[in-house]
C-alpha cells in the first residue's frame, strides 16, 4: 500500500511539473491551480489504466494455469 501511495504522488508530482514545462512551448499558459487540476485528471487516468491492465494481465495468468 505504502509503494502505491508513493507511486501516485510521485507520479503526480511529475505530471504538475511536466504540465508546468510543457504545455507553454505549446501556447498554453494556465495557472497554478489549473496545473493541479490537469495534474489530478492524469493520476486519475493513469491509475485507471494501471487498474484495468493489472486486471488484464492476472486474468490472462489465470488462463494459463488451468
Amino acid at each position: 500500500m505504502i509503494e502505491a501511495v508513493a507511486n501516485v504522488a510521485v507520479g503526480y508530482g511529475i505530471a504538475v511539473a511536466a504540465n508546468i514545462v510543457v504545455l507553454p512551448l505549446f501556447g498554453l499558459h494556465p495557472s497554478l491551480a489549473q496545473h493541479a487540476q490537469i495534474g489530478l485528471i492524469f493520476t486519475g487516468i493513469s491509475l485507471v489504466r494501471s487498474y484495468c491492465l493489472r486486471r488484464l494481465f492476472n486474468w490472462w495468468g489465470g488462463r494459463g494455469a488451468r
